[in-house]
């Protein structure tokens, strides 16, 4: 393709607004000075409703939204929309242990889930296994934000080859690191104001106006469902279809589910939490949010319009395949004009930094508190822990580009799934812990070890049809392959095409293991070194006079 050069412009000029923006947020609502990790790293803890919301929105709502799930649509059809239910079922569940969470961490100047879990359990093998959990869980969601912002420097025509071609990519993520470093959380907090507002503006205009262009819903949907039933030439198999099937429910239900267990245990998600200044304005959230799923649907529907529109994704240089990532930003090119289609490219792009910029502080966070505090320098000073974190921010999206690298799912969206059933392993030591102090340290370790060794070795075996890889080619299992000690239970049966998450199954053995092991614990009573000193931390509020000055560890 040749370059767009009127939505390049636009495309720099909003790049730049936001850039800008970045630098200046490091004097915003700002403290005594950043050089503490509650400052850098949680915005000083002081970030109230409107703030919260926009900063969560740009948090969980991201190139995944835009990019990712209407590629998946277009690929798939009806599974991709599981994305909807998961991003309305998420609040209900996660509202109370937010509030929790938010007390005890308050109360105890936590800055990480890991830092919770080391405080409730005394194990600092345990939290060094949470941390380091969240930090590779991390990297495949980081990288998502990348594959979305080159969907969209490819469509305006900067496609090369090898490094060159990657520059521009390069270029963005220096500039995001540079003001993150700066910054901290007050920048992507700052620029999601910027971010939102474009993407309501893209997808209000996109929703009214291509359906009226093309013939209205109806013949959208027909087109669609037509398409997708077409067999595909390699496999002879239709591609997918709008209703789900026998073979993908289950995925369907499982993905959504474990999708919406997941996202709040995601070290990002609970880094926004944390930053905000109060109970009250976690609640408010909980029930705003939502609204952001709304979005999400007609995001999704994008995918079948793409279809009615004939959109081709471009192909990959590297690989010779299609790109379905390009989905969205070609329909845009195509339907739009420039002009307007620079500010839905700006939309997407910068929709790619703000979750990036969370990303990298939560998992710097991580690093500085539960491994470097820990194991490395016990005695380091709030200034030295901020500039190991600013540091640890930086490595972290170079790591991000090696997952692009070393993982080639047949879906991007796979990337953030496949980071889920990581972080979903989590669950019992971070959220289950809230509630209960029976389970034991040593029964949370074993059950990680066996859910995360199996989660990857079922991981490890989906193959990539569309690239010939055999190994984390996406996040959709046969239960036909599903192995236990080399035993297929559902080998040979009606249920050896039905498909499942991974994460999900990976998330039952960790339990049952836990509650095992936990069991065994108690009845040979080995030392717990469980916290018992609970009850005012975690319910108290911002008014509470248990509460520590922000700061005060």
């Amino acid at each position: 393709m040749t370059i767009q050069w009127v939505q390049l412009t636009i495309f720099i000029i909003l790049f730049a607004l936001v850039t800008v923006l970045g630098f200046v947020a490091s004097r915003w609502k700002a403290g005594a000075n950043l050089d503490h990790l509650d400052e850098w790293g949680l915005g000083g803890r002081r970030f109230g409703a409107w703030i919260t919301w926009f900063l969560l929105g740009g948090d969980l709502y991201t190139a995944y939204t835009f990019v990712a799930v209407p590629a998946l649509v277009f690929s798939a059809g009806a599974l991709g929309m599981y994305a909807l239910p998961y991003t309305i079922v998420v609040y209900p569940i996660v509202l109370l242990p937010a509030l929790r969470m938010w007390s005890v961490s308050r109360s105890r100047g936590y800055v990480t889930p890991a830092d919770f879990v080391r405080g409730r359990f005394g194990s600092p093998t345990l939290a060094l296994l949470i941390a380091i959990t969240g930090i590779v869980a991390t990297m495949p969601y980081i990288a998502l934000q990348l594959v979305g912002l080159e969907a969209v420097l490819r469509t305006m025509g900067i496609n090369g080859s090898g490094i060159v071609g990657h520059l521009p990519l390069l270029v963005a993520f220096l500039i995001l690191a540079l003001y993150t470093y700066q910054s901290g959380l007050r920048a992507p907090a700052l620029i999601a104001f910027v971010k939102d507002i474009l993407i309501y503006i893209v997808i209000i205009v996109a929703i009214v106006y291509l359906p009226s262009k093309l013939g209205g819903w109806d013949h959208i949907f027909n087109q669609a469902a037509a398409k997708l039933a077409t067999p595909n030439p390699t496999t002879g198999k239709p591609a997918g279809s709008i209703l789900l099937t026998s073979a993908n429910q289950l995925q369907y239900a499982t993905l959504a589910l474990g999708s919406a267990l997941a996202l709040f245990l995601y070290p990002h998600s609970l880094t926004s939490v944390l930053a905000s200044r109060g109970r009250n304005v976690i609640k408010r959230n909980m029930v705003a949010l939502p609204a952001y799923s709304l979005v999400l649907g007609l995001l999704a529907l994008l995918g079948y319009v793409a279809i009615s529109a004939g959109v081709k994704p471009l192909t990959n240089n590297a690989t010779g395949k299609a790109d379905g990532n390009t989905i969205v930003p070609l329909l845009f090119d195509s339907q739009f004009s420039h002009w307007f289609a620079g500010i839905a490219f700006a939309a997407i792009g910068i929709g790619a930094l703000v979750p990036a910029a969370i990303m990298s502080i939560a998992a710097a966070n991580l690093w500085t508190r539960n491994i470097y505090k820990e194991y490395i320098r016990k005695n380091a000073t709030p200034k030295q822990e901020a500039k190991q974190a600013k540091l640890a921010s930086l490595i972290v999206k170079l790591g991000a580009v090696l997952v692009i690298i070393l993982i080639d799912p047949q879906f991007s969206i796979d990337l953030q799934l496949i980071g889920g059933v990581l972080i979903l392993q989590t669950l019992p030591a971070v959220a289950l812990a809230l509630y209960t102090r029976w389970l034991h340290k040593a029964g949370l370790i074993a059950g990680w070890v066996v859910g995360m060794g199996w989660g990857l070795i079922m991981l490890y075996g989906i193959p990539n049809p569309a690239n010939g890889k055999l190994h984390f080619g996406g996040s959709a299992l046969a239960m036909g392959n599903l192995s236990i000690f080399g035993w297929h239970p559902f080998s040979g049966t009606g249920l050896a095409t039905v498909q499942i998450y991974p994460g999900f199954v990976a998330l039952i053995a960790n339990v049952v293991v836990a509650v095992i092991v936990s069991a065994i614990a108690h009845a040979a009573k080995w030392n717990s070194g469980t916290d018992e000193t609970e009850p005012e931390d975690y319910h108290a509020d911002e008014h509470d006079k248990n509460l520590r000055p922000i700061g005060v560890h």
